[in-house]
């Protein structure tokens, strides 16, 4: 077997997520042919890589070895790739569209390294935002897809999964009695009042599916989510929140028992070239607010006990 890029982005994955389940969801494989390909990479190497135990795998001095070799030709290569891509498009403006995320900042601060400064259109509608794209007003979207309530992407999109299934957790005032415990039961939320956002694409409809399934008939109120943010720290709502959301002196985020809702994350472009270019900034970025929010990380270190 001859050595190839992709082999060395995987073990840097491996390294840097300290997981073979974790650095096969981040390559977007699945988990045992990551395993085999690392056995492979191992066998043309001659030797051990990484030593595999119930908290993880870590480098072994070879592992290190090719690792200190590996790190600058696959950072070379995408600094190449991207630079390649701007040129492409004549080093214009890139113009993106998105729906509220806390990864949107270091996003574009990525972006701004390789692009003119780019221009950014916020929505709470993903679908309107897709058809932007679609109609030649908008370059690339960063949207997500409340799980129940499909998205109508346009057929001329092309699209990228970011995240499968991130679960939404809870905001509540920190004096809250629940906040008192990590994982909240939405049976303990059931005489609070709720704010949701009619105007998100599908949100109501998934939460009141939510309540409903969770036995409970709460009073909801409806208004955009930084009214609900301002509330929820006076005591007088609570509300569903991005699990990345930061808790705050007068609020506390709480991931919800059983993860009974999820959005699915996903960016979409008209040509691959304009995909490709900017999904792995978006990556980089989004990893970097989940290991910022403690409950997010805590939970993702739960997919795979161990591991």
């Amino acid at each position: 077997m001859e050595l190839e890029v992709r082999h060395l982005r995987a073990l840097c994955a491996i390294a840097d997520t300290g997981s073979l389940h974790r650095a096969a969801r981040q390559l977007g494989v699945a988990q045992p042919s990551l395993s085999t390909q690392l056995r492979r990479i191992e066998q043309e190497l001659g030797g051990a890589l990484f030593v595999r135990a119930r908290t993880g795998c870590r480098p072994t001095p070879l592992g290190r070895l090719v690792l200190s070799r590996a790190r600058p030709l696959v950072t070379e290569l995408r600094s190449l790739v991207t630079e390649a891509r701007a040129a492409a498009v004549g080093g214009r403006q890139l113009r993106i569209g998105s729906t509220a995320s806390r990864a949107l900042a270091g996003w574009l601060r990525r972006l701004r390294r390789h692009w003119q400064e780019p221009t950014l259109h916020m929505d709470v509608s993903a679908n309107a935002l897709l058809r932007m794209v679609a109609d030649g007003h908008l370059d690339v979207a960063f949207v997500h897809e409340v799980e129940g309530c499909p998205l109508r992407v346009p057929e001329a999109l092309r699209t990228r999964v970011l995240i499968a299934r991130e679960p939404q957790f809870v905001s509540l005032p920190a004096d809250h009695p629940a906040a008192a415990r990590p994982v909240v039961d939405l049976a303990d939320l059931a005489h609070d009042r709720w704010m949701i956002d009619p105007a998100v694409d599908g949100e109501w409809d998934a939460v009141r599916r939510m309540l409903r399934e969770a036995g409970i008939d709460p009073p909801v109120l409806h208004g955009d989510y930084h009214t609900a943010a301002s509330l929820v720290a006076i005591g007088e709502v609570v509300t569903v929140c991005q699990p990345t959301s930061p808790s705050r002196p007068d609020t506390a985020v709480r991931r919800i028992a059983g993860d009974p809702l999820g959005v699915r994350l996903l960016l979409a472009a008209r040509t691959d070239t304009e995909l490709e270019g900017v999904y792995p900034h978006l990556a980089d970025a989004y990893q970097e607010v989940a290991r910022q929010a403690p409950a997010y990380r805590e939970w993702l270190e739960e997919l795979v006990p161990g591991a």
